[in-house]
């Protein structure tokens, strides 16, 4: 059996997701793609990774819900036998509204995934890798959003909300497994070139903010990837509590 690391990716086949895995691959990861739903796309970012020599499996499970969760990493145990990382990527946003337009169901729905779903992955994560657990130490990346400080208002202010509170859970979440061989930090992409933008309803936000952005242009994915990769990296061993802009000086 390979003594690769581990990394599993929720939220892993698409977008920022699906760039982190195929570079964590590159970089030496045996990778965990989880997804939700298209499972026609995970395999193609599984294919791609195993054409190229790697090892990846696909696995289903919905962070939005706590028996899935549970079953993803009992799935990444059997596979692989080990963790090593947990990339938090797989989020939610939804269509536009004012904050007094919003249902109960839409904003409980939003923290579910993106706050819960995130917090239960940490905690399954720590139980795996924690030297308080008998773990051999590790890394997790936590998947924010600059709308964690700029607010998103007139947009989707509860998505907004949901990654500040991201940014709050990594912050402690690090001082709190800190002395246990595990780094937790996060990243924030600015406006980045994925199918978010489409399934919140703006799918040309992107082209249409570029000139507000000092940099003149939207990210990629793979500009993330590149972040995110780092932070899991033997290369940020000093670095915890961390949140990383990764937006173009927006």
């Amino acid at each position: 059996m390979s003594d690769a690391p581990v990394v599993l990716i929720t939220g892993g086949s698409r977008g920022i997701g699906a760039a982190a895995a195929r570079l964590a691959a590159r970089q030496g990861w045996r990778v965990a793609v989880n997804y939700a739903a298209n499972r026609q796309a995970a395999d193609a970012v599984v294919a791609s990774i195993t054409g190229a020599g790697g090892e990846a499996v696909a696995i289903l499970g919905d962070v939005g819900k706590a028996a899935d969760i549970v079953s993803i990493f009992a799935a990444v145990d059997r596979h692989f036998g080990r963790l090593d990382g947990l990339v938090n990527n797989a989020g939610i946003v939804d269509y536009p509204q004012r904050v007094d337009e919003m249902s109960v169901e839409r904003i409980e729905r939003m923290l579910r995934v993106n706050v819960t779903g995130s917090i239960l992955c940490a905690a399954e994560a720590i139980r795996r890798m924690s030297s308080r657990h008998g773990g051999q130490g590790g890394a997790i990346v936590n998947i924010s959003s600059m709308a964690a400080v700029l607010g998103s208002a007139t947009q989707y202010v509860d998505y907004a909300a949901s990654k500040a509170a991201i940014d709050t859970f990594t912050v402690g979440l690090a001082r709190e497994v800190a002395a246990e061989g595990v780094r937790v930090n996060a990243i924030r992409p600015g406006v980045i070139e994925t199918d978010l933008h489409a399934s919140g309803g703006l799918p040309d936000r992107p082209r249409e903010l570029a000139p507000s952005i000092p940099m003149q242009r939207a990210g990629t994915p793979e500009e993330v990837a590149d972040a995110i990769l780092y932070l899991l990296s033997p290369s940020a061993s000093y670095i915890t509590g961390a949140i990383l802009n990764v937006s173009g000086g927006r």
